[in-house]
């Protein structure tokens, strides 16, 4: 089957290429009743779009069509489908590109996969990050339906090149959202930009890594054996342009610790258990506890870079050199938060309507009023400490 679908019950189709005449998604799977504008979707592409200070100097829009599934303000149950199109597109860019495949690159495979002659080099073409721009706003549809049980997704730049974050405050995750580089701190927003400047100065870039969390997700979700939510997770993380690693909870670091550590004192607070310092990331056998999901993924650095790097020469077979000129972001990790955010908020929201959590039909009138309330007060959330209403 081919891989541009990603779901089960909440099912998007994203199509278009980098240089195309569009991008978007089809959603299916949407309960009818949703209220559904495009300023919501203009709201989550906003933190992903390029054109700004310290990421691609490509001047999109970023503009959502509803084309079908809305009527009078409300999905109707049908197809959903976003169409955005790509407006600011230089492809003489990448008349280079054409014969020299770039190092770290998809070029070379797609080649070999489909064929030099059906390969689009414009702009990485299908694999390019502009695909994602169908993800983000897929996932404004999957975060509104999960404040239904007030459940709220925010994700931040955890790491940039050899800087760390240490932040675990929610309301700081939420409000990174404002800052140029996807930090959750003024401290460490400094140092991050101060390393962008430096590997544009220098031609180069930086890898990163973005961490996604998700406040007071249902318990229970996930389907063992397969479709255990750590498993979605990771296929929807790792299914992100320039992901090269998924964790969740402790991650890695559980590989270095005995399990005494590891192992998580579980607690009663109130009327319910939970886990005193949710090592486990919110996700023991492949099922949510309640605690918040913690996810983390790394973005390798950005491929296409102007430093001199070795390739061959398709026309001749002989190798080369290429120095990449296009438009490209030097850390390609601070778009990608937004893109990594979408992903998870998409798996718990598939995931809460196959388990009944979420009405897989219709809202009545009083859900639709609760998630339009709520979403008004993540927007609002989301803004700067300081200047919320």
């Amino acid at each position: 089957m081919p891989g541009n679908s990603f779901g089960k019950a909440l099912v998007i189709t994203t199509f278009g290429e980098s240089h195309g005449p569009a991008v978007g998604v089809v959603v299916d799977g949407v309960p009818a009743g949703l209220r559904l504008s495009k300023e919501d979707i203009e709201f989550e592409l906003s933190f992903r779009k390029p054109g700004r200070l310290y990421v691609s100097g490509r001047r999109e829009s970023d503009s959502p069509e509803i084309i079908s599934g809305v009527f009078e303000g409300r999905t109707t149950g049908a197809p959903l489908t976003v169409l955005v199109r790509n407006v600011d597109v230089i492809s003489s860019l990448y008349e280079e590109v054409r014969f020299k495949p770039r190092p770290g690159h998809a070029d070379l495979p797609y080649i070999m996969r489909y064929g030099y002659e059906n390969w689009d080099y414009r702009g990485g073409g299908r694999s390019s990050a502009r695909e994602t721009v169908g993800r983000v706003a897929a996932s404004v549809i999957a975060k509104k339906l999960l404040m239904l049980t007030d459940t709220w997704v925010a994700g931040h730049l955890k790491s940039l090149g050899p800087v760390t974050s240490d932040t675990s405050d929610f309301r700081a995750i939420l409000c990174s959202k404002y800052s140029p580089v996807r930090a959750s701190s003024p401290s460490v927003e400094s140092k991050y930009q101060e390393l962008v400047k430096q590997a544009m100065v220098e031609g180069d870039s930086y890898g990163g890594i973005a961490e996604v969390v998700v406040k007071n997700p249902p318990p229970g979700l996930g389907e063992p054996a397969f479709d255990k939510i750590k498993a979605d997770l990771a296929k929807a993380l790792l299914s992100i342009p320039a992901v090269t690693g998924f964790e969740y909870g402790l991650g890695f670091q559980a590989a270095r610790m005995k399990g005494s550590e590891a192992n998580d004192s579980i607690v009663r607070r109130g009327d319910r258990y939970g886990w005193k310092e949710n090592k486990s990331g919110g996700i023991l056998g492949g099922l949510t506890t309640g605690e918040d999901i913690i996810v983390r993924c790394a973005f390798k650095p950005t491929s296409s870079i102007r430093k001199p790097q070795d390739t061959v020469d398709l026309r001749t077979g002989e190798p080369a050199q290429i120095s990449v000129l296009g438009r490209h972001d030097p850390a390609v990790a601070i778009r990608g938060v937004s893109v990594a955010e979408a992903m998870v908020s998409l798996v718990v929201a598939d995931h809460a309507i196959r388990s009944g959590v979420i009405p897989p039909v219709k809202l009545d009138q009083r859900e639709s009023e609760l998630i339009e309330e709520r979403w008004r007060r993540y927007m609002e959330e989301c803004k700067p400490m300081g200047e919320s209403q």
